[in-house]
């Protein structure tokens, strides 16, 4: 089992499509009423995802909280808050790179064997996206093998930038 290499990609697409155990939502700390990603996620489950997520009374950045997934095809949602970027000066990268790994415990937890990522805190958060996309691929490769591995990882990017950032991270560390 130690080298047991989980398949990993970048696809581009709605990540509120994907048939996967577990789609990750870049949530904010209320975990209510986001822009982004987390609209799309809350609008495509429907209703009964936010009362979940008004239950679970919020959720600090760089941790992770689970939840049903509704309508969606996926089984569970997974929802981590990022870092907003300042600069690189707040402990921004530690902490982007501890919600992929928090993201994976739970999914673990969860009997996931399949996830989707979003490009967390790209977005309205300002994280440089080559810089967030190389974060992103070396903790999810590093969390993914150990213990009870993931069988599938997709980093599902909004638009080609995103897009081209993951696949330069994932041929970068694959060398």
């Amino acid at each position: 089992m130690g080298n047991f290499q989980p398949i990993v990609d970048a696809y581009e697409g709605d990540i509120t499509k994907l048939a996967v155990d577990a789609i990750v939502n870049a949530a904010n700390e209320s975990l209510m009423h986001g822009g982004g990603v987390a609209k799309a996620i809350q609008d495509a489950a429907g209703s009964g995802l936010l009362e979940e997520c008004r239950v679970l009374g919020g959720c600090p950045e760089g941790e992770a909280r689970v939840t049903g997934a509704y309508n969606l095809p996926s089984r569970i949602v997974i929802h981590t808050v990022g870092p907003v970027w300042r600069g690189g000066t707040s402990l921004e990268e530690p902490t982007l790179a501890r919600c992929y790994r928090e993201s994976i415990r739970l999914a673990r937890a969860y009997g996931a064997e399949s996830i989707a990522f979003p490009a967390i805190s790209t977005g309205k958060y300002g994280f440089p996206a080559r810089r967030a996309a190389g974060i992103a691929v070396r903790s999810v490769m590093k969390e993914a093998a150990t213990n009870r591995p993931l069988r599938l990882v997709l980093f599902c990017c909004f638009g080609s930038e995103s897009l081209d950032a993951h696949r330069s991270a994932l041929r970068s560390l694959r060398g």
